[in-house]
C-alpha cells in the first residue's frame, strides 16, 4: 500500500533542521547546510548532480532510498524560492533552486497562498502550486502517484503540519554531528509517542545516524 513518507530529512544533533534567516545565498538558513555534510559526499547525490565519483557505503544506500519509489512529491514554498513569510510570486522568472532539471521527475506540489500557474520542467517533473491547504496537496499528491508513495519533502514546517494531522506514515530522519544553536526545531512540542511511532531502524555512519520510524 502506498505511503506518505519523508526520506533523507537531515537534522542537527540539538534538533534543527535549518538555520535561521533563509535567503537566496543560505537557503537552508544560516549554517543549515552542515546537517547535509553526509549527503553531499555519496554517489546518489553526485549522480543526481551529472557529476563523476561519491562514496558508496551506508550514507549512500540511504541517499538512493531517500528519492526512490516516490509518484509525488509536496514542498513548502520556501523549498522552492527564497521567499519569506509569503506574498505574492515577485515574478514568473524563477524555478526553484535546482535548474532546469530538478531531481524530483514526478509531479510536485508547492504549497503557498498565491495563485501560480504550473511549471514544466525537464526529466518530468512539474511543479503545481496549490493554494487551498495541505490536504488538497496531499490528496492531489496521492492521486498523481498512483501506487508509488508520496515523499513530504519539507522544509521543516510543512513536515510538522503534516505531522499535526498525522497524516506521514515514515520517516527517515538523519542526525548530523553538528550543533545549530538555533533555527527550525523539527519535533518541539510534537508527541511521536501519541502519534504512534516507533523506531525500526537505526543505523550509525561515521558521518551521521539513520534513524527510521513508522506507524505502528
Amino acid at each position: 500500500m502506498p505511503k506518505v513518507r519523508v526520506a533523507g530529512f537531515s537534522l542537527s544533533l540539538d534538533g534543527f533542521g535549518a538555520g535561521p534567516r533563509q535567503s537566496l545565498s543560505d537557503p537552508i538558513g544560516q549554517g543549515g547546510l552542515q546537517v547535509f555534510q553526509w549527503y553531499f559526499r555519496t554517489r546518489a547525490f553526485c549522480e543526481m548532480h551529472g557529476t563523476p565519483g561519491g562514496e558508496t557505503g551506508v550514507d549512500n544506500d540511504y541517499a538512493a532510498r531517500a528519492m526512490s519509489n516516490f509518484g509525488a512529491f509536496i514542498l513548502g514554498r520556501n523549498m522552492f524560492g527564497p521567499f519569506q513569510k509569503g506574498g505574492p510570486w515577485p515574478d514568473d522568472g524563477w524555478k526553484g533552486w535546482w535548474g532546469e532539471n530538478p531531481p524530483y521527475h514526478a509531479p510536485t506540489f508547492v504549497l503557498t497562498h498565491h495563485p501560480r500557474d504550473p511549471i514544466v520542467m525537464q526529466g518530468g517533473t512539474t511543479f503545481y502550486f496549490v493554494t487551498d491547504g495541505i490536504e488538497s496537496a496531499l490528496r492531489q499528491a496521492q492521486a498523481a502517484a498512483g501506487d508509488k508513495d508520496v515523499k513530504i519533502g519539507g522544509g521543516v514546517s510543512t513536515v510538522r503540519q503534516y505531522l499535526g494531522i498525522n497524516a506521514i506514515d515514515e520517516m527517515h530522519l538523519v542526525v548530523s554531528p553538528v550543533v545549530l544553536g538555533h533555527g527550525e526545531s523539527l519535533l518541539t512540542g510534537i508527541d511521536l509517542n501519541r502519534l504512534g511511532f516507533k523506531v525500526v531502524e537505526h543505523t550509525p555512519t561515521v558521518h551521521a545516524t539513520h534513524v527510521v520510524l513508522a506507524r505502528t
